[in-house]
């Protein structure tokens, strides 16, 4: 009685809330607007993370060559989340049911279950960096603002997809504010001329092209992977394509070059973009007690969109993996990451995640080069294919000698080339078997 008391509480939170289609492909009668689906990608990358990671690029590489790798990265972005993307929208399915086509019914959880848990990773990253800067420009306790922010994110994953669309525009709209502000009063102060010059930190480059088009491709990448979770809410191709776009290149690169361009401009010695100097402590650092209550109710939504972002990805391939509900495992994967978050190890998990991410660009080659090239209508079928995990071996083998033995090198996009290409070899089938599928 109580277990049938329960699914029919569920079943009532779906119908207010709204099905989510943990397991079934979207139907057309369910598709979003394009405006709604927009505002859910936008609200994604325009965050104060990718502020940090424009201040990273142009501190190494100084802002001429950071701008070149922020609009190549970005662009190979588009075409790499637009076309995984493009398949969610066609076929209404999200990631995890699409991984069950190209890598089995069975393997897919490794790499529906290796994406899910990363993802959850970063959301406990982010819960956590959420906490350590209010905590530090305010003096309150850090765990306490840690527990409030990852709950308060919770909420808005179970909302569903229209939590996160909802955020997007609370989101969206103050970053444009706040970060435009922050870019254009620091550039007063130096000028533009001294802006596009700036030669990195203390005057000395040092990191490379390859490098910075991985820090790039790399901050994405693993939710860029599992974009049909949100392109399958799209009622067609071109508000797919549209929603992909306000993420990769505009939203993305625009935060970075808020982040790039307050860097250049302030010239800071040994700048900490992860401490105090980033657009959050610029504002803060003003001293103005209006503006530090607008950078406070700024923190919690900006790092509220890419945590709810996150926690949704993480609880929708997870809810199909232990064949349960996305807004049970919204709860369940969210606590687990508030106590990450709160336990303050969070930052430990930085460089594992990382690490981590370099075996993920092979996934989504494989997926393009399968539902692309070999078959396009394919359905669920076998167990397991090995030839899929054989590509995403190879791929990543590739990934992994890059990281270590050539790190000049984009690691991301030789773990997508060699993934791709091996599949596009190993994984030819007969014709008959093609046309079969």
């Amino acid at each position: 009685m109580t277990k049938t008391t329960d699914i029919d509480t569920l079943d009532e939170v779906d119908h207010v809330l709204g099905e989510e289609y943990e397991h079934e492909p979207v139907p057309i009668s369910a598709r979003r607007s394009t405006f709604s689906v927009t505002t859910v990608w936008i609200g994604f990358p325009m965050i104060i993370t990718g502020a940090m990671t424009g201040s990273i690029l142009v501190l190494g590489m100084g802002f001429r060559n950071a701008l070149w790798a922020m609009g190549i990265g970005n662009l190979i972005m588009f075409a790499y989340v637009g076309a995984l993307g493009l398949l969610g929208t066609r076929r209404g399915m999200n990631f995890a049911l699409l991984a069950s086509i190209v890598f089995g019914k069975k393997g897919y959880v490794f790499a529906s279950g290796l994406l899910s848990t990363l993802l959850l990773g970063w959301y406990a990253v982010q819960t956590g960096i959420t906490g350590a800067l209010i905590s530090s420009a305010y003096g309150l306790n850090y765990v306490a603002m840690t527990i409030v922010a990852g709950l308060l994110y919770i909420g808005i994953t179970f909302i569903g997809v229209r939590g996160l669309h909802l955020i997007g525009l609370v989101s969206v709209p103050l970053f444009v504010i706040l970060g435009g502000w922050v870019a254009l009063d620091a550039a007063s102060t130096s000028g533009w001329n001294a802006i596009f010059n700036y030669p990195g930190n203390n005057g000395a480059a040092t990191m490379t092209m390859g490098i910075g088009l991985t820090v790039v491709i790399a901050l994405f990448i693993d939710a860029g992977t599992v974009t049909a979770d949100f392109n399958r809410w799209a009622k067609d191709a071109r508000s797919s394509v549209v929603a992909t776009f306000s993420a990769f290149p505009f939203a993305n690169l625009l935060a970075m070059l808020a982040g790039g361009v307050m860097t250049a401009a302030l010239a800071v010695p040994n700048a900490n973009p992860f401490g105090t100097d980033n657009m959050f402590g610029y504002m803060n650092g003003k001293q103005i007690g209006w503006l530090g209550a607008l950078a406070f109710l700024f923190l919690y939504c900006n790092l509220g969109s890419v945590c709810a972002h996150c926690l949704y990805n993480s609880a929708t391939g997870w809810s199909r993996i232990l064949g349960t509900r996305m807004r049970i495992m919204a709860v369940v994967l969210g606590i687990i990451g508030i106590v990450v978050a709160a336990g303050n190890v969070w930052a430990f998990f930085i460089q594992w995640l990382s690490l981590l991410g370099v075996v993920v660009p092979p996934i989504g080659a494989i997926v393009l080069v399968d539902q692309y090239l070999y078959r396009r209508n394919a359905e669920i079928g076998e167990d397991w294919r090995p030839t899929a995990f054989i590509a995403w071996a190879i791929g990543s083998a590739v990934a992994l000698i890059v990281e270590f033995y050539a790190p000049h090198f984009s690691t991301a996009i030789s773990a997508m080339l060699a993934g791709g290409i091996a599949y596009a070899v190993i994984g030819r089938q007969p014709q008959t078997a093609r046309a079969a599928a």
